[in-house]
Parts: structure tokens; C-alpha cells; sequence
């Protein structure tokens, strides 16, 4: 069966954002009232008297939700009332009621959404102006309804009377409540400008006012004001007062979450939703549907020039940093166009409603709950002075915590490291690093998972790395590697190996250690799709050091990456199982064991015809080169009398990347070279057999 073409996404309306639209020119009177009538009834049918959807601006929400039920009663009215066709001269009347009540709708709608309660908070005075002026569009569109329709009867009359009358007499201003804890939000963000933890209570009061009572709340309130920078930063406003203000609110609500509540409440959607794991068809690998860059589920899969997917935000965050090559094959993109790939969304899609499971947000406007993001949006006095706070508090829970408040510390450490550079920093400026090693022995299985779920975080960063190497976490790490509570922990860990082999003297130093690379191949060998491709991607970096070439031949890598190379063929971890050879092949060692290997250079050169990654093929190449070059003329014999070698070599001459088109020469030329050699000069050259490939010499 076909996958379900993927919905349309509309693009989602900024909060406090109204756009009303008019009714169009021509419209009658009688449609046009019926819409104003269904408009109305959704305004009047709001909660207003419920402080747990509006906490904040009750006395205005509920002076607009009175107008709005009033209205509609007059609406009503004259609809039941009329005896004949409404005047077209009621349009311009009814139209300006309609988009009052449309923005009006808007207002209300932003004012219960659940986690913009404290934007909506330090927002208020702009909210109450709004409501204002459409309470007075109401007012001044009552005045010009023609007097027929205000009294189609005695009671259209009065309610219109009464409408009109109360809209213009109507004082809307924000509570008294509310400009308290607004003065009071302003109070607590001088305080963490100059480094001084506010007082419990006053920050407590805040979060009563707007109805922020548990961790999950608290997290909500973080991630929507994510998405208002994340939605900013897609218009290029990074720079202007509102965004340093969502910072520092931001900043404000995560050090509410860390300091104020003592334990991750869950929500029963979420645990529902654990519950109930979407499956994947038999004939998808689940690892196909998540991005590369991330490892999660795509929700906006798109390809680029390479022929790569990934998931929009991913990619779009990638290319705004600066780096123009695909994140797997390591190929330059020719262009920054990002295709819809509407078929692997409509696969997503489908797996995801089979299995009972709701609809994600696309990725351009999804966040993770609780998480912060990794804007480049500048940091205030205010919003750097609660993280760092935040941070303290959270590594002095990894010190003297017990088990529950380390379990939330290091939950805390992990979302807000993952996502945030500038927390990253704050972590390893607060001396994290030696304290999560140190709960690396925790027999707690969560409590692990997480110190290493940061640890990988913070050995992105260069402070980060060099604090693990320095703490002695090498060893460390390569036990979780051996001996993880999780397979997921497991795989983080090799993770962690492979951004410390990033430095040529680490990379030395890891191979140090005996159980390393053997560790490495046994995952190659046995681990699952994540955990083969971070092992070989470690072990890549940690043979730049010489001195661990032989050890990894001598681990038995060679023979692990022949074994993968032959049941992964068309897969994307044959590409990074030929590179990997590549580099072993480097040392004449490593070349030897590659030869050695039974039907591993025919397997090379079938990969070479078939796979379609432009870096898979110059990688090959390469090696076959290194081949050549240690193994020496029974190598070069070996490949020339190889089928369908010197075609793949004259498609790389004439439509590879310069670098491959010069090995491919190169190597053809090498071929070309020993037959001529080992031809006696008194024979006449060979007929070409039809059977034969042909040996054309290329000219550098």
C-alpha cells in the first residue's frame, strides 16, 4: 500500500501576532452574519471565570467573554427577527464586528495557551491595550449598523443598546496581581545580574500567579519560549531587545525548574505514549528514519544536492553555521537546496498513525520538552547570571545528592547541555566533568545513562575534553563502553571516544589503554546499526595515531569491517567500513591484513561499481591505490584481471570529484604500466579480446 501523501503544514501564527482577515467586498449580509454569529458563540464560550486557563488578565478576559456572550445574543436576535433581507448598508458594520471578534479570538486564545504564561505575563499592558481596542471597534461598529437592523426588535434593541454601551465604557488594564509579579520578575532578573539567588518565596509567588506548579509545567514554559527564538531567528531578528528579553526569561524558568522542584513529574500523555512504541514496517530500518545528525525520528525529512536526508532543522542549523559538505558522505554541497523528501515523510507518517501514535510538529517549530536551545541569540547580564547559578546548584547535586536528586541533577545536565553551547560552557566552568565521571560507577542505571548522555555533550567542547582527559576519564568511559547499564549508554559512551580522538594526542593516549580498540571491534562485530557506525567512526579517528594500527589489525578489525562490508552492501555503514579499511591500509601492516582477507578486494571492487556516495567510492579508490602501493606487482595483477574494475575507473576520470578522477588515473595508469612491463618486447601487442576488458593508459 501506498504511503499517505504528507499534510500540508501551515505556518504557525507568532503568539500576540493578529491576523484578521476582512470579509471580501461583495459579501452579503446573511452569510456574513451567520459567520459572526458562529465567531461570537467561540469568544462567549470561553472559560473566563477559570483561573486555571486564564491566570493572568482575568478581570479583562472575563470583561471581553461578557461582551462577546452579550453580542451574540443581539446577533441572534436580529437573525431570528428579520423579516426580510438585511440591508447591504449593514456590511460595513457587520465586517468591523467580525475582525474585532477575529482578533479578539486571537487574544484570548494566546492568553490560555498552556506554557506562554509568563510571556503573556510581562506582556500584559500590551495584551490589555489590544483588548481595548477591540472592545472600542466593537463600540464604534455598533454605531454604524443601520438603525433597521438594531431594532429588528424590541429586544435587538436594548441588547444592542447594552452592547455598545459597554464596550465604550469598558476599563481594560492589567490586574493588580499581575504588575506584581511582573515587578517582581523585573526584581528577581536584577538580582541574578549581580550573581544573588532570589528568595524561594518570591519566585514561587511568580509561578502561582501564572499557574506553574510542577517541573513538567515549568519545562513547558521553556520550550514554547524556545520556539519564539527559534521562530525568531528563522527572520533574522537575533539581535533586538525581545530576543535578549525571551533569553532571559528562559534562563529565569530553568533555574525555577532546577532550584525549585525536587523531582520530574510526568505527564500521562508521555507515559501513554512510552507505552506504546511506534513500529516500523518490516522492510524500513527503523535507523533510515532518523536523521543523521540528530538519531531522531525526521518529522521534515528533506534531501540535499548529495542525495543525503535529514531532518530540515538539522541540515538548516548545519549549513547557518557555516560547514557547506554533507554531514555523512564528507562531500561538498553544491547547493544550500533543501527537496522535500515526500515520500519518507508519508512512510513516517504512516508508521506513526498504525501504531497509534500522535502526529509530531515538524521540525522547524518542534522543541524538546524541557530542553534549551542553541541559539546564538545573545545572553544577558540577567540571563548568564541564572545559569550559572542553575549550573552550581545542579553539580552540587552530582556531590552530595542522594540518589533521587542526582537522578534529576543529571536529567537536568543532560537537556540543558545537549542543545545549549552556552550552557555547555557554564558546565565545564562549574568543574562538571570530574563529578559525572565520578557517578560513571553509580549502579544506578539512570543516573549513568544521563552523566553520560553529558559527558558526550560536553566533550563537544574543547574546555570539555580536555577536562575528561585530565580527570583520567578515559579509562572510565571505556568501561561504560564494556559494561554500560544500557545499550543506548553503551553507544554514547563510544560516542564520547570518538570527539576526544579528534585530538591527535588523545587519540594516542586512548589507544593507550588494552581493552580500547578490541572493545571498538567487538561492536563493530556484534553491536547494533548506532553502535557500529560510532565505533568505526572512533576507531577512524584513533588510527591517525600510528602507534594503534597495529593494534587494530591485531583486534581483528580488518575481518570485522570484511564481515560488515559484505552483509551491509548498499547501506551507509559500508561507506564509513570502507574508509576505515582505508586508513588501516595506510601502514603496510594494515595493507597486508586487508589482502589477507579472503574476497575482500573482490568485494572492494564491487562496491566501487555499485555504490552511489561520491566519498564511499573516493575512499575506495584510495584504498585500492594503498593496495597497490604496499602490496606491490601481484596486487596490481590481482585487480587488473578483475571484471569491471576499469570501467569504474574511467566513470571516476571522467565525472568524479578532482581528487578521486586523480587516484583513478593514477591507479589505471599503475595497471597500464605492469602490462606493458611484464609484455616481452619481441611480442607483438595483444588483439583486445571482446571477453577482455579493455587497459586504455590515461595521461596525467
Amino acid at each position: 500500500m501506498q504511503p499517505p501523501p504528507p499534510r500540508n503544514q501551515p505556518k504557525r501564527r507568532r503568539l500576540l501576532a493578529l491576523p484578521a482577515v476582512c470579509p471580501c467586498e461583495g459579501i452579503a449580509p446573511e452569510p456574513l452574519l451567520a459567520s459572526l454569529v458562529s465567531l461570537a458563540a467561540d469568544v462567549a464560550s470561553r472559560r473566563a471565570g477559570d483561573a486555571s486557563a486564564f491566570p493572568v488578565l482575568r478581570r479583562a478576559v472575563r470583561q471581553a467573554v461578557r461582551l462577546a456572550g452579550l453580542l451574540l445574543a443581539f446577533l441572534e436576535e436580529v437573525r431570528d427577527a428579520a423579516t426580510s433581507a438585511l440591508p447591504f448598508s449593514a456590511v460595513i458594520g457587520l465586517t468591523e464586528l467580525h475582525v474585532a471578534m477575529q482578533k479578539m479570538r486571537f487574544l484570548l486564545t494566546d492568553c490560555a495557551q498552556r506554557g506562554a504564561r509568563l510571556w503573556v505575563l510581562v506582556n500584559a499592558g500590551m495584551i490589555a491595550s489590544e483588548l481595548r481596542l477591540c472592545l472600542g471597534s466593537v463600540a464604534a461598529a455598533m454605531d454604524v449598523l443601520p438603525r433597521s437592523v438594531v431594532d429588528a426588535s424590541v429586544e435587538a434593541g436594548e441588547l444592542g443598546r447594552l452592547v455598545s454601551d459597554q464596550a465604550w465604557r469598558a476599563v481594560v488594564r492589567p490586574d493588580a496581581g499581575d504588575r506584581l509579579a511582573a515587578r517582581s520578575v523585573r526584581s528577581i532578573m536584577d538580582q541574578f545580574k549581580k550573581g544573588v539567588a532570589p528568595e524561594a518565596e518570591d519566585v514561587m509567588r511568580v509561578l502561582r500567579r501564572i499557574g506553574v506548579e510542577t517541573w513538567s509545567q515549568c519545562s513547558e514554559e521553556v520550550a514554547f519560549l524556545d520556539s519564539e527564538l527559534a521562530a525568531r531567528s528563522d527572520a533574522g531578528d537575533d539581535s533586538s531587545s525581545e530576543v535578549v528579553l525571551i533569553n532571559g526569561l528562559m534562563a529565569f524558568l530553568v533555574y525555577c525548574r532546577v532550584v525549585l522542584f525536587d523531582r520530574i513529574d510526568s505527564k500521562r500523555a508521555d507515559d501513554d505514549a512510552a507505552a506504546r512504541p511506534a513500529t516500523c514496517p518490516e522492510w524500513i530500518r527503523p535507523e533510515a528514519l532518523q536523521c543523521p545528525i540528530t538519531l531522531e525520528l525526521m518529522t521534515d525529512p528533506v534531501t540535499v544536492s548529495t542525495g543525503q536526508t535529514y531532518d530540515r532543522a538539522s541540515i538548516s542549523r548545519w549549513m547557518k553555521a557555516g560547514c557547506r559538505t554533507c554531514p555523512v558522505t564528507g562531500e561538498r554541497l553544491r547547493t544550500a537546496d533543501l527537496v522535500p523528501n515526500a515520500a519518507l515523510c508519508g512512510i513516517i507518517e504512516a508508521m506513526l498513525l498504525s501504531n497509534g501514535v500522535s502526529l509530531p510538529e515538524p521540525s522547524s517549530t518542534r522543541h524538546h520538552h524541557g530542553d534549551v536551545g542553541g541559539s546564538a541569540a545573545p545572553f544577558s547580564a540577567a540571563a548568564a547570571g541564572a545559569a550559572r547559578l542553575a549550573v552550581a546548584h545542579i553539580v552540587a547535586q552530582f556531590s552530595t545528592g542522594s540518589t533521587e536528586e542526582r537522578r534529576k541533577a543529571t536529567c537536568e545536565a543532560r537537556k540543558l547541555s545537549k542543545h545549549s553551547l552556552f550552557y555547555r560552557a557554564r558546565f565545564v566552568e562549574a568543574n562538571a566533568v570530574p563529578w559525572l565521571l565520578c557517578l560513571l560507577s553509580i549502579m544506578d542505571a539512570s543516573v549513568q545513562d544521563n552523566a553520560v548522555a553529558s559527558l558526550l555533550s560536553l566533550s563537544k567542547h574543547t574546555g570539555g575534553r580536555a577536562a575528561l582527559v585530565e580527570a583520567g576519564g578515559i579509562g572510565l568511559v571505556v568501561d561504560v563502553v564494556n559494561v554500560g547499564a544500557k545499550a543506548e549508554t553503551q553507544q554514547n559512551a563510544v560516542a564520547i571516544l570518538f570527539y576526544l580522538s579528534s585530538n591527535a594526542e588523545y587519540a594516542e593516549e586512548i589507544g593507550r589503554f588494552p581493552e580500547t580498540i578490541p572493545t571498538l571491534v567487538r561492536l563493530i562485530r556484534e553491536g547494533a546499526h548506532r553502535g557500529r557506525k560510532n565505533a568505526m567512526v572512533s576507531l577512524y579517528g584513533l588510527l591517525q595515531s600510528p602507534s594503534n594500527h597495529a593494534k587494530a589489525v591485531a583486534a581483528g578489525a580488518v575481518a570485522a569491517l570484511a564481515g560488515l562490508l559484505c552483509s551491509d552492501r548498499d547501506g551507509d555503514l559500508a561507506c564509513d567500513t570502507v574508509s576505515v579499511l582505508a586508513r588501516i591500509a595506510e601502514q603496510p601492516a594494515g595493507a597486508l591484513a586487508v589482502l589477507s582477507s579472503p574476497g575482500l578486494v573482490a568485494r572492494l571492487v564491487e562496491f566501487l561499481a555499485a555504490s552511489a556516495s561520491r566519498s564511499g567510492k573516493d575512499h575506495c579508490v584510495g584504498l585500492l591505490v594503498l593496495l597497490c602501493r604496499h602490496g606491490g606487482e601481484k596486487v596490481v595483477a590481482l585487480l587488473g584481471g578483475m571484471r569491471g574494475l576499469m570501467g569504474s575507473l574511467h566513470s571516476l576520470v571522467a565525472d568524479g570529484s578532482p581528487t578521486t578522477s586523480k587516484k583513478a588515473r593514477s591507479l589505471i595508469n599503475v595497471i597500464h604500466r605492469h602490462y606493458e612491463l611484464s609484455r616481452p618486447s619481441s611480442l607483438p601487442a595483444p588483439v583486445p579480446d571482446a571477453g577482455r576488458e579493455r587497459i586504455v593508459r590515461v595521461v596525467l
